[in-house]
């Protein structure tokens, strides 16, 4: 299996296939729209709960239950606190486009 791309390999392959000749599009404008989509995406699951990218996927922020858990050291019951977490949810779009 390939390794992952970086994202400075990502921020150069978008650079390269957003550009035209009448409108260049540097590495660093791309960085900054990726800084920006972050803070954006941070910000609305942070009040709405979730962000969509379309065709991608969401963020959406969930209330995990308290629970029994078990110490795998020593194999005694331990209860695990109830906490919030930010799940990932790929579109259907998406799923199909990968798992085709």
């Amino acid at each position: 299996m390939a390794s992952p791309l970086s994202k400075s390999k990502i921020i150069a392959h978008l650079a390269t296939k957003v550009s035209t000749p009448e409108k260049p599009v540097s590495k660093k404008q791309v960085s900054a729209f990726f800084d920006e989509l972050f803070k954006l995406a941070v910000k609305e699951a942070k009040s709405a709960g979730k962000f969509v990218i379309p065709g991608l996927g969401r963020a959406v922020k969930a209330h995990r239950k308290a629970r029994m858990g078990r110490n795998p050291a020593t194999g005694e019951a331990i209860k695990i606190k109830a906490k919030t977490v930010v799940r990932l949810r790929a579109a259907k779009a998406f799923k199909d486009a990968v798992l085709k």
